[in-house]
């Protein structure tokens, strides 16, 4: 593993799978402060592992950094790459949750998985790691609870 990004900077292809996907990491130049960063993935896609049909999520990736942060464009070929994978929505959920705090070791990290309704029910899936640090203002996810058309 390197935390010179790899990717950034150059022509990459969509990874096939999220095993071949490459995550990279930077040095956090504020690893002195508390602080959250977060990514919002609103088109996240995957496969149902038994019908092959599409699910649709929205993420919402909050960490605390501590040494690292996940490079962006290496993020977002990973998320892609479960376009063509089959799992189930809490698998995609706590999968891509345990990379990325196996790639960063943050001080803290949460992923909210905000799945869209198949067969009538959305499924949200809530995985974390690590104590909030006293000093870090984790805001709200901003993703209202599925209510239908009503």
């Amino acid at each position: 593993m390197t935390d010179r990004p790899l990717q950034l900077g150059a022509k990459t292809e969509l990874p096939p799978s999220p095993e071949s996907a490459v995550l990279d990491r930077v040095p956090n130049p504020h690893a002195d402060t508390d602080y959250v960063a977060r990514f919002t993935c609103p088109e996240f896609t995957s496969l149902c592992p038994v019908t092959g049909q599409p699910d649709f999520a929205h993420l919402v990736i909050d960490y605390v950094p501590d040494r690292y942060l996940v490079e962006s464009k290496s993020l977002k070929l990973y998320l892609a790459s479960f376009r063509n994978h089959g799992a189930f929505h809490e698998d995609c959920t706590v999968a891509i949750g345990k990379r990325l705090v196996d790639l960063l070791g943050p001080r803290f990290f949460r992923i909210a998985g905000y799945w869209y309704p198949r067969g009538g029910i959305p499924i949200d899936v809530f995985w974390q790691s690590g104590t909030l640090p006293s000093g870090a203002w984790l805001p709200d996810t901003g993703v209202a609870p599925y209510r239908g058309r009503g």
